[in-house]
């Protein structure tokens, strides 16, 4: 698939595990999410700055596929959008099987680069017990495989809001895929 819609935004500023949905959010070239919590050029995921400051911030817009709820929902899981901490939530497009690099144009001027895999953390099961399981697993050769979404960086600042298309740009070949961020 090579384009899809998005359903919800999310921010918060402070870091919590879960974001308010908003009418509207408003993407800053090199930084992120205005006025969210992981906003900066550098790491603002605690846990990482702790390890070190340093970093640069891979994971400045965290997108997720709704999709996700629904297979979550027939599993006993209800969860919403922004409720597992996402900024951006999409409808119909596969995001954890595009490659690194992938360039997502949201809306008329936002440009998001896919940078990796959202490595979920204990908090998920603090907010939902069991959940952990449900978005990491294994494959049949006993890779791991992660659903909880994936990270970006913002190439072009704009407005993102539900409605808004999400077109996807490959970058060139040979595709690299998403490993953890």
């Amino acid at each position: 698939m090579d384009s899809g819609t998005v359903v919800a935004v999310s921010r918060d500023g402070d870091h919590r595990f879960s974001k308010p949905v908003r009418s509207r959010i408003r993407l800053l070239a090199g930084l992120g999410v205005e006025g969210d919590a992981h906003l900066g050029t550098t790491v603002q995921h605690r846990s990482r700055v702790r390890r070190d400051p340093t970093q640069p911030n891979l994971r400045q817009v965290h997108l997720m596929r709704a999709e996700l709820f629904e297979e979550l929902s027939a599993s006993g899981y209800e969860v919403g959008p922004g409720e597992l901490g996402e900024n951006i939530t999409t409808r119909g497009l596969d995001l954890h099987s595009l490659p690194t690099g992938t360039l997502l144009r949201i809306g008329g001027e936002a440009v998001v680069e896919i940078t990796g895999l959202r490595n979920p953390c204990r908090q998920i099961e603090a907010f939902r017990s069991g959940l952990l399981k449900q978005v990491v697993g294994h494959d049949a050769d006993g890779g791991v495989v992660r659903r909880a979404g994936v990270m970006g960086v913002v190439v072009a600042g704009g407005t993102v809001k539900p409605g808004d298309p999400v077109v996807v740009e490959l970058p060139a070949g040979p595709h690299r895929p998403l490993e953890k961020v």
